[in-house]
């Protein structure tokens, strides 16, 4: 009978320092986001990078933490949709997805929220294009995707000082 081999290593995940202990070689950063630190907000659904519904930031580049060996975040800066704003102070993304109605049953949204915050981060007042283009690896099954584009024009327009 062979032991089944183990690590220990620490990540950096919303700004915290996280250990994580008994981990197993390959375990992916969703699992380990998930099930090793009860970080909820990033969701399972096709666990092979087409959906977007797993999305962090890694260094702020957007990725599918499906996708990521846990391991290879060892010294990076993780931020999951828990990171993003204090408990009960909503981001003005997470805001205007309320607002205008692109949160239905919700499991999608931790994953188009960070993919928004990454495009807002880098493209300050995108075309609805480049709005569609960015989230495409993002998959909706419930809004069909107009309440969630007119969600980040909100916040883009209230970004440059047009209000909401």
């Amino acid at each position: 009978m062979t032991e089944a081999t183990t690590e220990m290593y620490v990540l950096h995940v919303n700004g915290e320092t996280r250990e994580v202990r008994d981990a197993a070689p390959g375990e992916s950063l969703l699992f380990v986001l998930r099930e090793r630190l009860g970080l909820m907000g990033a969701k399972g659904a096709c666990e092979q990078g087409e959906c977007g519904s797993c999305s962090v930031l890694v260094d702020e580049s957007l990725v599918c933490s499906c996708l990521v060996l846990a391991a290879s975040a060892v010294g990076r800066r993780i931020v999951t949709v828990e990171g993003i704003a204090p408990p009960g102070a909503p981001t003005d993304v997470q805001q205007a997805f309320v607002d205008a109605g692109a949160v239905q049953c919700g499991f999608c949204t931790p994953g188009l929220v960070m993919a928004t915050h990454s495009l807002l981060e880098r493209v300050a007042e995108p075309t609805e294009l480049e709005i569609r283009e960015e989230l495409s690896g993002n998959i909706c099954r419930c809004t069909g995707y107009g309440r969630i584009i007119d969600a980040v024009q909100r916040v883009a327009v209230a970004r440059r000082g047009g209000g909401a």
